[in-house]
């Protein structure tokens, strides 16, 4: 599995005096290979579609309100004095249950107030602490460095006989041990094993961060086996934790290689991953690692914290490198370019806005595209021809017909050449809007820019055209096309064409051409010419060419006819040449 593989590149870096840990532990690796994540489910309760409605529609009218509430609370215990929020706390028509206490909690006010409105809360007669406002309560203590506070609050929680969860025994680990007490950290999380609560990825990561730092290796890399054995996979934090011990050891090298390997598992580093390794790098000058970096952060639209970015500047520049890339990713902090930065830049200037919209296109926000569009279609930003191609065909993929003419008019605005597989699609929804002259339109775009419709593509517009009795965009969309395009086939497509308008002349008239320019007549077209005769009731002309079609079939028998002549027999002479296959 993925994690053992990348687990064995971060135990390969420690120290050789571990090695029997290591291979202790890893004498199991069948066992944990063939181990399988263990699934809790619950009972789901059947709802019918007239409740499930109504608890929807109840979420959505209560949210606001909610919201409102826990913010009008947490300004009074900030901005008011204690007892004058008391007496407003009294006066409040407030449901005082756990998951609102906990929220105003949550919000932080400031440590004395949320101390004393946990002990009001307390005071009242229909409510009672449970243990998601007591863990709320000790991680308010922690991050104030309250240590003796928290673990009074623990304390409470064990006396008042209020359950201890993993969560809990996270927070309390996490703040012991950032104070400097490491040995404490560990014994809570012995104490919560002994408890049996079950750790899950966060509290396992949190425990190894503090082994690390610790440099007890060897334990964490007990306790990482331990994570994989129960069915736990890492996350990008547990990565994190795995990079920072090794960059900050100055093994950069195996840092990296975890970094794209966690990427290659599907968990893709974040923001604050990026920033912790960037800032451990600027450290000692890892320039290479840091380019290794920051171009994944450009793929994924990441940016630098403003003081990391500031420390990663002047690592650069004492290093003498150019910091061409780190102002690329980090373009909000660069708004002091110098006239030599504008000119490296310049460049990369439609590399951001195609990035920009390629981010919304991954996110699937179309909406997001056609402001974009609009606004650099007025400030004249080009996009690359792939990008507005990719637009315009999502677009006709969700069926939204104004966003891909929007990308298509852009596209003609500033001259843009959009792909082929674009301008199809842009012609067949043109097509079943009625949008006819747009057709033509988009086919002379296609001819100037030396795009071929193809033979067959060619006669199935011109044919669909004809259906929709538009002989004269039929008409337009054939001259448009060069000579050597000018098949069988597509001969055949302009007379099918007149002759569904009713225009059996000027079908005629046409057939005659092609006769005269020495196009082959094909099997399929006099089908369409005697099909067309018949239905405009042309009697006499009608028996003339069933003469001529009856000697073609008869002469094409004991010959090979050609490829163009066999493109057009199979769009117009299709039943035919089913019949001869029999």
């Amino acid at each position: 599995m993925f994690s053992l593989n990348v687990f064995r590149q971060f135990l390969k870096t420690i120290p050789p005096f571990l090695n029997p840990v290591i291979s202790r532990a890893f004498t199991s690796q069948k066992h944990i290979q063939q181990s399988k994540r263990i699934k809790y489910s619950s009972p789901k309760n059947k709802k019918s579609p007239t409740s499930e409605s109504s608890i929807k529609k109840h979420d959505v009218e209560t949210e606001n309100y909610a919201r409102q509430r826990i913010t009008k609370i947490y300004n009074l215990l900030k901005y008011s004095t204690w007892d004058s929020a008391k007496e407003q706390l009294e006066n409040l028509s407030v449901k005082w249950d756990s998951y609102t206490v906990n929220q105003v909690l949550k919000a932080h006010p400031p440590m004395e107030k949320a101390w004393l409105f946990f002990n009001w809360a307390a005071s009242r007669k229909s409510f009672r602490h449970d243990h998601y406002t007591y863990t709320t309560m000790i991680d308010i203590f922690g991050e104030a460095r309250r240590i003796s506070s928290m673990m009074y609050g623990f304390n409470q929680m064990k006396e008042k006989g209020i359950k201890v969860d993993v969560v809990t025994y996270t927070s309390l680990m996490h703040w012991i041990s950032n104070d400097g007490d490491v040995d404490g950290a560990i014994d809570l999380w012995k104490e919560m094993r002994v408890k049996g609560c079950r750790p899950t990825v966060v509290s396992y990561t949190a425990y190894m961060k503090i082994l690390l730092d610790s440099k007890r290796v060897n334990v964490a890399a007990g306790v990482y086996k331990e994570m994989l054995e129960s069915g736990l996979s890492p996350n990008c934090h547990t990565y994190t934790v795995l990079m920072e011990y090794l960059a900050s050891s100055g093994k950069y090298s195996e840092a990296i290689e975890i970094f794209y390997k966690m990427q290659d598992a599907s968990v893709l580093p974040d923001k604050a991953t990026c920033n912790i390794l960037i800032e451990i790098c600027c450290n000692t000058g890892e320039i290479w690692a840091m380019v290794k970096i920051l171009e994944f952060m450009k793929k994924n639209f990441l940016v630098l914290r403003s003081p990391v970015y500031q420390k990663a500047l002047k690592t650069f520049k004492f290093a003498g490198e150019s910091d061409t890339l780190l102002r690329q990713v980090n373009r909000h902090f660069s708004a002091e370019y110098s006239d030599e930065d504008d000119s490296v830049l310049h460049h990369s200037e439609m590399d951001v806005e195609n990035g920009l919209v390629l981010n919304f296109m991954n996110k699937k926000n179309l909406v997001a595209i056609d402001s974009l569009l609009t606004d650099m279609a007025d400030k004249g930003f080009q996009l690359d021809s792939k990008v507005v191609s990719n637009i315009i065909e999502a677009n006709i993929t969700r069926q939204r017909q104004d966003g891909a003419l929007l990308a298509y008019n852009y596209s003609v605005k500033w001259g843009i050449n959009i792909e082929r597989s674009a301008y199809l699609a842009v012609i067949g929804f043109s097509i079943r809007a009625n949008s006819f002259n747009k057709v033509v339109e988009i086919v002379e775009k296609m001819v100037k820019q030396g795009l071929s419709l193809g033979t067959q593509l060619n006669s199935l517009l011109i044919y669909r055209l004809g259906c929709e009795r538009e002989a004269a965009s039929a008409e337009k969309v054939f001259d448009l096309l060069p000579d050597k395009e000018k098949s069988s086939a597509e001969y055949t497509a302009l007379i099918s064409a007149y002759f569904s308008c009713g225009n059996a002349n000027k079908g005629l008239e046409t057939f005659n051409i092609m006769k005269s320019k020495c196009v082959n007549i094909a099997l399929g077209t006099y089908c369409v010419v005697v099909a067309g005769l018949e239905k405009c009731g042309k009697a006499r002309e009608l028996e003339h060419y069933r003469k001529e079609k009856k000697s073609l079939e008869m002469e094409r028998c004991s010959t090979n006819i050609s490829m163009e002549e066999a493109i057009c027999n199979l769009l117009f002479a299709g039943d035919f040449i089913t019949r001869r296959a029999r």
